[in-house]
């Protein structure tokens, strides 16, 4: 069979969607379903048996702010005056994604999502970000304080366009989607200092 002959009648039919992937069939539609690969197989041969890899985003990463979510310990004022306490903290954001699987360097899938990210936007993608600090409080007497954090996040979806030099469970060419969200680095976090009082239980195992 010409190959450039296919592949021109692949580019030329209608897309369907397809266990979670976009293909373009090349089979009749009276054909038996062949079977199809999870999108996790997919990406894992980007780079990996693959002509072309190519993540295109659908636009610019979008910028929200992550969860709160307490960081380092509580600290308990125990005494009749109010107390300024530094509560030590290292917090590490880390990625997520629609597909669920590491996005570390090696795996090619992963590479070719930053690179696209950075060479695009000027964005750039981190998987992890850790900050730390010291953040202090001001605790009235029979108060507990603690700190909040939400870290700066960025999302970015789009699809994969993937060629095989030959037909992978029956296709030279699939198209797959994905979105990820991840840490913008040295991007400000914000933080909030919160106290209440203390219950019965806290008074008497802290103040006792």
């Amino acid at each position: 069979m010409n190959r450039g002959r296919t592949r021109a009648g692949v580019l030329a039919a209608a897309l369907a969607t397809l266990g979670g992937a976009v293909l373009a069939p090349t089979a009749a539609q009276a054909e038996p379903a062949e079977e199809t690969p999870t999108i996790r197989e997919l990406l894992m041969k980007c780079d990996n048996g693959t002509d072309v890899c190519d993540f295109h985003p659908d636009g610019p990463p979008s910028i929200t702010m992550g969860p709160s979510h307490q960081v380092g310990s509580e600290t308990f004022n125990c005494t009749a005056d109010t107390q300024r306490s530094g509560v030590g903290w290292s917090d590490t954001t880390s990625q997520s994604n629609s597909v669920g699987i590491s996005m570390s360097a090696e795996y090619g899938f992963a590479e070719v999502f930053k690179v696209t990210i950075e060479a695009s936007y000027e964005h750039t993608w981190s998987n992890s970000h850790t900050e730390s600090e010291t953040t202090y409080i001001d605790v009235r007497p029979n108060e507990v304080g603690w700190v909040t954090r939400e870290a700066q996040m960025q999302t970015v979806s789009g699809q994969y366009e993937m060629h095989f030099p030959d037909r992978y469970y029956g296709h030279y060419y699939w198209y797959v989607p994905f979105s990820a969200t991840g840490p913008v680095p040295d991007a400000p976090s914000t933080k909030t200092q919160h106290t209440r009082a203390m219950t019965g239980q806290e008074q008497a195992q802290h103040c006792g």
